[in-house]
């Protein structure tokens, strides 16, 4: 029993304060934040059904420098590009415009991630304060990569 207890003060002591949690906000959220503390915005375009973004999701922001680099220096927004939530962003409402049976994207995500008139996932675009695309990349990126590009977007 007393074993048992160790072990559970244990996890409960140490293991929490090993994991860093990423802060993610919503388009509203960071454009009020944003007044109050300018900051650039990182926006992860993703979708539900695309393995790199899964594999983005489970690995590079779960890398403990990338979440201490957007909590403290970027406000960090997640935007699937297949959501049927009207965004208002930047003084402009954005929808989901459908494109056939239960597909379609969302406005924003074209805006964000188009380049070279096709939009691919994941794409992981920096906009500067204010809100101008500083930044794109279309493809997985690794922990590595990604800190490389936040610190030269931070400049």
């Amino acid at each position: 029993m007393k074993k048992s207890l160790y072990i559970l003060l244990l996890f409960f002591w140490i293991i929490p304060s090993g994991f860093a949690q990423l802060k993610t906000h919503t388009f509203e959220e960071a454009e009020k934040l944003s007044k109050e503390n300018p900051k650039p915005l990182v926006v992860f375009i993703h979708t539900s059904w695309c393995k790199y973004c899964t594999m983005m999701e489970n690995s590079t922001f779960k890398n403990p420098e990338i979440i201490n680099v957007l909590n403290s220096d970027f406000y960090f927004i997640p935007l699937d590009a297949e959501t049927k939530n009207d965004i208002q962003f930047n003084n402009h409402k954005f929808q989901f415009i459908p494109n056939g049976n239960n597909t379609g994207i969302h406005e924003l995500a074209t805006a964000l991630a188009t380049i070279n008139s096709q939009v691919v996932y994941p794409t992981v675009t920096v906009l500067q304060t204010d809100y101008s695309i500083v930044f794109q990349q279309q493809s997985f990126l690794s922990g590595k990569e990604l800190t490389a590009i936040l610190t030269k977007a931070k400049k």
